[in-house]
């Protein structure tokens, strides 16, 4: 019959201790630096998603957008021009539906996480509400807040956080 040293059991067991450890720590260290990755992978994602945004609000469709709403001295006279405009199905309608499809899609892209809601602060802030309240009465007309409830939404967030 084999002698065995009855230390070489505890040895056996320190030995595999120590190495499970070892791997376990290798395991979390590795969740950590994927965990890291993540975290810029999204913020390099936010950042791209916000200069995307940037650019183009100083896009020239955009700039055409906000000058013609900048002829109208109140958000009713916008409205009426609005209302005529989508009536004769005119061009300017559909000029003017780029800044509200631009908010609802900038609310869209929030909720679903692509860009910060801070980051709408800090670039838009009171400037949202500001240009919802301008839109109001002609988004009204088409059919009130389910008409564009994104924006709507964006902008109650907007003023409790202004």
């Amino acid at each position: 019959m084999l002698a065995v040293d009855p230390n070489y059991a505890e040895q056996v067991t320190a030995i595999a201790t120590a190495a499970g450890a070892i791997g376990l720590l290798g395991a979390i260290g590795a969740a950590v630096f994927a965990g890291q990755q993540v975290r810029e992978a999204r913020q390099t994602r936010q950042a791209q998603m916000a200069a995307d945004l940037v650019r183009r609000w100083s896009e020239p469709e955009l700039v055409e957008t906000r000058r013609l709403v900048a002829q109208f001295k109140s958000a009713d006279e916008l409205r009426r021009a609005f209302e005529g405009y989508v009536a004769r199905n005119d061009v300017e309608a559909y000029v003017l539906y780029r800044e509200l499809d631009y908010f609802e899609q900038l609310a869209a892209l929030e909720l679903r996480g692509a860009v910060d809601f801070e980051f709408i602060r800090l670039l838009l802030g009171q400037r949202l509400i500001d240009r919802w309240d301008l839109w109001s009465p002609s988004i009204d007309a088409l059919g009130g807040d389910d008409v564009y409830p994104l924006f709507a939404s964006l902008v109650a967030r907007m003023r409790q956080a202004v």
